[in-house]
């Protein structure tokens, strides 16, 4: 048996013994005890959040012929 931390649905923990090596168990929260508003937030934060793309075009007047005197000895 090994030494385990339950986290229940309200934020309090209890110290248990459980059979599998794990550091914490999270009990799930019941959302039919939830308000309407708090149920919107707990389901909006459970689904993927959208990758925002970012586009940023580079001004490239790099010469590298400018250079080549510095190359050749």
């Amino acid at each position: 048996m090994y030494p385990t931390k339950v986290v229940l649905p309200n934020g309090a923990s209890i110290n248990i013994r459980y059979h599998e090596p794990r550091k914490i168990i999270r009990l799930p929260l019941d959302l039919s005890s939830l308000s309407e508003e708090e149920k919107k937030l707990r389901l909006e934060k459970r689904k993927p959040k959208r990758k925002v793309k970012i586009s940023d075009t580079i001004e490239d007047n790099f010469n590298a012929k400018k250079y080549l005197k510095y190359l050749k000895k």
